[in-house]
């Protein structure tokens, strides 16, 4: 791998894909240190310096990380490339239930590029609603950092903050499609990474300073172990054997060949997990609102719902709501993939069939069952790493070790969600590079 890594650097052409793709990266990480406009600095220092306090700083620092530290720095980029993300996922779902956009899809690389403008302008609107709902509940969560956010306290200085991040996040895009053109990997998938990577040596420190060097050595092992099952799992796959009958045409014969139909094991990757996150923090959020209202009633229902339904130790109906939903969304999100991608149809058209199976309607259940099957082993594995901060930060307590001091979602050193975006992101990064250097003739990174 390292002759590998030496070999890329050797060709032009190559090295300067991966300079520029780590110069756009530097760009995003000095942006992200630019603040909004309406944030007390003073309290700002304040906030991070002390760590902050209560549920709603935990449910910040749940979400800060993906961001790569920019959320509770409240940056210009505090929302990174996630507008982004929710408007694609809307299309891919709305794109079954809409004739227009379902013939689009079929229109090759000319309907691809007129789906993607149509997410872009999604973004737009997606971006402005959340910076709203983000710097309001911030503000409510950490009083003094924001000032004078809302329409009826100063309207010019609200939607000068709101245009400002809706402007970070269309920035944050529009460098992650530069390094899609010029770069290495998936442009908006390498911003999330190069966010989250860039939070690991801060972890770490945090460790080092209070002097848990047990406990940081045991999340690196059980860090590695995780590592090491995504990619597993990541690049597993049942292979359907599929045979192409052969043509005649003119003195020459075309297909009889036999090939196969990979059907990963987890083919939705992080989205179900981004989903579930999604839905679950948004009523903890809510609730920190009534939990400090004069009325007793709601007063109780919003602390009930805080303390149960926050990422928290102790908070177990959370967890186990997340691993349910995240099981339910990944058989959700892989069957409308799996039907847009009409594999019985596509092969019926080619002339290709499954050994022992009608072409058309057969073939289509078969397909439908197998992925079904193997979705089941996919979504499990994806919930189990949903909820294994909570598992290892309860077997770290009993153990009687000093997890507790860095929060449940330090005790991977990377959330679940973190961990899965890490590892696809490299494993496609390193997979366009193999295909780079196999085009040279080089031996690529993996045997």
């Amino acid at each position: 791998m390292l002759q590998a890594v030496r070999n890329a650097f050797l060709l032009p052409s190559l090295r300067r894909k991966i300079v520029f793709t780590l110069l756009i990266l530097i760009v995003y990480r000095i942006a992200s240190q630019i603040p909004i406009p309406q944030v007390n600095q003073e309290a700002l220092q304040a906030l991070t310096s002390g760590g902050g306090g209560g549920t709603g700083f935990e449910v910040f620092q749940f979400l800060d990380l993906l961001s790569g530290g920019a959320l509770l720095q409240f940056s210009v980029l505090a929302m990174g490339v996630y507008p982004y993300i929710t408007a694609s996922i809307i299309i891919q779902l709305l794109t079954p239930m809409i004739p227009a956009l379902e013939e689009l899809s079929r229109e090759g690389e000319q309907g691809r590029n007129k789906i993607n403008q149509y997410t872009h302008w999604l973004t737009v609107p997606l971006a402005a609603l959340q910076a709203f709902g983000q710097v309001s509940i911030a503000q409510q969560t950490f009083p003094g950092v924001i000032v004078d956010f809302g329409f009826q306290f100063d309207p010019l200085g609200t939607l000068a903050t709101i245009v400002t991040m809706t402007a970070g996040s269309m920035f944050a895009v529009w460098l992650g499609e530069l390094i899609t053109e010029q770069g290495v990997g998936n442009g908006v998938s390498i911003i999330i990474f190069g966010g989250i990577v860039a939070e690991l040596p801060g972890r770490v420190w945090q460790f080092i300073q209070l002097q848990e060097y047990v406990t940081l050595a045991i999340f690196l092992v059980v860090t590695i172990v995780t590592l090491a099952v995504i990619v597993t799992v990541s690049e597993g796959q049942r292979r359907i054997p599929v045979q192409y009958s052969k043509r005649v045409r003119g003195n020459k014969v075309y297909g009889g060949q036999s090939t196969h139909i990979p059907l990963k094991v987890n083919s939705a990757g992080m989205i179900p997990l981004i989903f579930a996150q999604s839905i679950l923090i948004f009523p903890s959020s809510i609730a920190g609102f009534f939990a400090q209202s004069p009325n007793t009633v709601l007063s109780s229902i919003g602390l009930f719902v805080v303390n149960n339904f926050s990422p928290r130790p102790e908070a177990w109906p959370y967890w186990i709501t997340y691993f349910i939903m995240v099981v339910l969304f990944t058989f959700f999100y892989t069957d409308v993939i799996f039907k847009q991608q009409n594999l019985a149809e596509n092969l019926q058209r080619q002339g290709g069939f499954i050994p022992g199976l009608r072409p058309g309607r057969a073939t289509g259940n078969y397909l439908t069952t197998v992925m079904r099957r193997i979705t089941l082993v996919g979504a499990l594995f994806l919930g189990g790493v949903a909820i294994l901060p909570w598992i290892v930060q309860g077997f770290m307590g009993l153990a009687g070790f000093g997890a507790s001091a860095s929060g449940v979602t330090s005790t991977l050193l990377v959330t679940s969600t973190g961990l899965l975006i890490v590892v696809g992101v490299a494993l496609d990064t390193m997979k366009q590079l193999e295909a780079q250097l196999l085009m040279r003739r080089y031996e690529g990174f993996i045997r």
